[in-house]
């Protein structure tokens, strides 16, 4: 079911389609009210059909905007997205317009009631769930579909049920000799204004281009950080423009190979289109990193500082990072295998591990050239290098002796 709901909120037609019910709901709501406050003489009434009218033109607004916010225009490369932003702020301005109308109403217009019928009230109670459904059904569709114009227009539905639902308590008031009329109007234009203000904030922080929410953007971040061929990330921005998502990300990759770093942030966009809806552009600025640190990782036989003759069998890793500039080991530590007493793909599991750990170099015993774990680093920009030393202090003595020779070409140490 949730899978039918989402395809549905998320095609254009249907979008399109809740849009011309809604403003149907409305011309119905408007004739209804206006009767109904011909009958009754009720302001309260009159002021919820002025509401209703300024819905009519809120969701023709809508109808328009949707249509338009998908063109296509080589004078507008980003498209006209932000049409529906637009419609939000004028739907939210049409509000203020209708709370100003309820209010001159409600100070200058003399409330004159009518007798009238318990049908009336009837009436009145029925226009009270129809809003009310409709509109949360609409902000559902907009919520999937990331259209600020649908969730605004289900705001309103929202908002007009409650007006309602205090027409209703005016009424019952005013027939029992309790004269709430005029107050009434006043509560509902209070309610129209805080709708029409929550909706023109939501609207101008969009063209403002204002950041996305902050969980958003740690997820961006997150999915770019988790790729072993990233080793830092400088930047993640992200704006909405209508329904949609624009993305843009600096970072540093560890590899230089512009092919292999163009496949590098394919796969980055790939990742995040998958992990947040409705991305429409995802820009992805790269560049390789300037080394002023080497990062090693050795397996280990033991935690004494043997090294192991095998790669994934090895009950221990040795990660020792080195500082290029000062010629000296800023960081030591010994991380367990999770995945030694695994039978089968063991190398390549172990190989992901260690690359969540951002190593430059691996240096082992065994061979990988060939194999899944070879691949998996070769693929991720890390260097593989075969050693015969059996000692890691005496790898790590050998490490800073070469780096001093020749700090000039200072990723190039080999072991033969």
């Amino acid at each position: 079911m949730n899978k039918f709901w989402n395809g549905f909120s998320r095609s254009e037609s249907a979008i399109r389609r809740v849009a011309l019910y809604s403003l149907i709901l409305n011309i119905s709501l408007v004739f209804a009210k206006l009767a109904l406050s011909v009958v009754t003489g009720s302001l309260a009434l009159r002021a919820d059909a002025i509401h209703s009218l300024v819905d009519v033109f809120g969701s023709l607004a809508l109808i328009m905007g949707l249509i338009i916010s998908n063109w296509k225009s080589s004078s507008f490369p980003y498209g006209f997205y932000k049409v529906e932003n637009l419609v939000s702020i004028l739907i939210s301005l049409l509000l203020f317009l209708t709370a100003y109308e309820i209010v001159r109403e409600a100070l200058t217009t003399e409330s004159l009631i009518n007798p009238y019928g318990g049908w009336v009230l009837l009436a009145v109670g029925l226009m009270i769930p129809a809003p009310l459904l409709f509109g949360r059904f609409e902000a559902r569709v907009g919520k999937i579909a990331n259209s600020p114009s649908l969730i605004a227009d289900g705001s309103q539905f929202k908002v007009d049920a409650l007006t309602a639902s205090i027409v209703l308590f005016a009424l019952l008031g005013q027939r029992y000799g309790v004269p709430l009329d005029r107050i009434a109007a006043l509560v509902i234009a209070i309610f129209v204004i805080k709708a029409g203000w929550n909706i023109l904030v939501d609207g101008m922080r969009v063209l403002l281009d204002a950041s996305v929410d902050a969980q958003t953007l740690m997820k961006i971040r997150a999915i770019v950080e988790a790729e072993p061929t990233v080793s830092a990330v400088k930047a993640v921005t992200a704006r909405n423009s209508g329904r949609y998502l624009f993305v843009e990300v600096d970072v540093t990759l560890r590899i230089t190979d512009l092919k292999r770093a163009h496949q590098a942030s394919e796969l980055m966009e790939k990742k995040i289109r998958e992990a947040v809806p409705h991305v429409d552009r995802v820009l992805i600025h790269y560049e390789p990193q300037i080394r002023t640190k080497i990062r090693y990782v050795l397996p280990l036989a033991n935690a004494k500082g043997e090294i192991s003759i095998h790669f994934g069998e090895a009950p221990f890793f040795s990660l020792v990072e080195i500082d290029l500039q000062r010629k000296a080991v800023s960081r030591r530590d010994v991380l367990a295998n999770p995945y030694r007493d695994l039978t089968k793909g063991r190398g390549l599991r172990v190989a992901e591990f260690l690359l969540g750990h951002k190593p430059d170099v691996v240096l082992t015993r065994e061979n990988l050239s060939g194999k899944g774990p070879g691949y998996a680093f070769a693929d991720a920009g890390v260097e593989t290098v075969q050693i015969e030393a059996e000692s890691l202090d005496k790898i790590v003595k050998d490490l800073l002796t070469e780096i001093k020779k020749d700090s000039a070409n200072q990723s190039s140490v080999r072991f033969i």
